[in-house]
């Protein structure tokens, strides 16, 4: 049974322009009909507009999915990395300028901090590595990371600074940086600095074990052999988020698209840092040739959308695709969690977005 929470004053007034309520509504039956299975929230200022949960928690168990659970947030974690290293800037540990090889060593030089916060180092895959070389049997964490990094120093793809490269080395040396600067553990101090903080009780940064114990985990899905959909941990040797499991800063924060919009308001405010230091996060890098990039710290940017000042994050991991946009002018908030990797989660935002550039 799925609930679907509709605010009607403030639905009427948002959703105005019917063509595009209407394909949005199209979008979802859609997507409902094909076997999508998700939560989607749109706000505007802060309040749910329109909220719905459609498929299943758990497929093998029956168990419908609901608003408030909790899902693994992947790549969408690499914007809480940022804000734990802008907050270590603003706490003068550290300076977005500074080499890594003055808190961390790597065999890469002359890669600085803001080149990891803007996917810009030339740092080499650990992931590949990592798959070739180690023991999946076991769950690797920030030090085999580096200590494999250290030991087979594959070649980096670029000079710092001369090119834009997604980076998932580079979020677990931040995280890494953030502990030996604070000389705390990462999970903790996340906790401690940015989801007690702002209210997020349904979110952490959970091990394999914890997130057994939460309730009302949506786990992630994919299809096997006979088409049925079956949870993702049993695809051991192509999960990473297994044998990697131990990992920090690239991902495995899990929380609920409540818990997101709070994250989401807070960022319109300084209760974490100035809004001078978020301005950074929110603004492109300038390579060594004078071109600009389009991500800033822990966001992805879009200097030509149609949609006016546009930042967003995705992530992507087996068995989930999750995604927050911000329209930071006109404080509008998409939030989409899937659990079942279906190819219906495009479509759906782009309807979502086109409701809101309507208005």
């Amino acid at each position: 049974m799925n609930r679907l929470l509709v605010f009607p004053l403030v639905f009427l007034f948002v959703f105005s322009a019917s063509g595009q309520k209407r394909h949005l509504q199209n979008a979802l039956d859609r997507a409902e009909t094909e076997g999508y299975s998700g939560v989607i929230l749109l706000a505007e200022n802060g309040k749910v507009l329109f909220e719905k949960a459609m498929g299943m928690r758990n497929f093998e168990e029956g168990i419908p999915l609901q608003p408030d659970d909790v899902f693994e947030m992947a790549s969408v974690s690499k914007q809480f990395t940022a804000m734990m290293i802008m907050m270590c800037q603003e706490k003068g540990l550290l300076g977005f300028d500074d080499p890594i090889e003055k808190y961390i060593r790597v065999p890469y030089p002359n890669i600085t901090i803001r080149h990891l916060l803007t996917h810009t180092s030339g740092l080499p895959d650990y992931q590949a590595i990592m798959d070739e070389y180690w023991d999946k049997s076991k769950a690797a964490g920030n030090p085999e990371i580096l200590e494999y990094l250290r030991r087979y120093a594959p070649p980096k793809l670029f000079e710092p600074g001369d090119n834009y490269e997604y980076s998932n080395t580079g979020y677990v040396i931040l995280a890494s940086i953030v502990e030996e600067v604070t000389d705390r553990d990462f999970v903790e101090l996340s906790k401690e600095w940015i989801f007690d903080p702002l209210g997020m009780t349904n979110t952490a940064i959970r091990s394999l074990e914890e997130k057994a114990q939460v309730p009302n985990f949506a786990a992630g899905h994919l299809k096997d052999d006979q088409g049925k959909y079956v949870n993702a941990n049993r695809f051991r040797s192509s999960d990473y988020t297994l044998w990697l499991g131990n990992r920090k800063g690239p991902g495995r924060v899990s929380s609920t698209a409540q818990d997101l919009l709070l994250w989401d308001q807070a960022l319109y405010t300084e209760k974490l840092v100035s809004l001078s230091t978020l301005n950074q996060a929110f603004s492109p890098f300038q390579l060594n040739d004078g071109g600009k990039s389009t991500y800033g710290f822990g966001w992805d940017l879009d200097p030509k959308s149609p949609y006016g000042n546009l930042v967003m994050h995705t992530g992507d991991n087996p068995g989930y695709k999750t995604i927050i946009v911000r329209f930071i002018d006109e404080n509008k908030t998409l939030i989409l969690l899937n659990n079942n990797y279906h190819s219906a989660h495009e479509g759906l935002i782009e309807a979502a977005k086109k409701i809101f550039s309507a208005n």
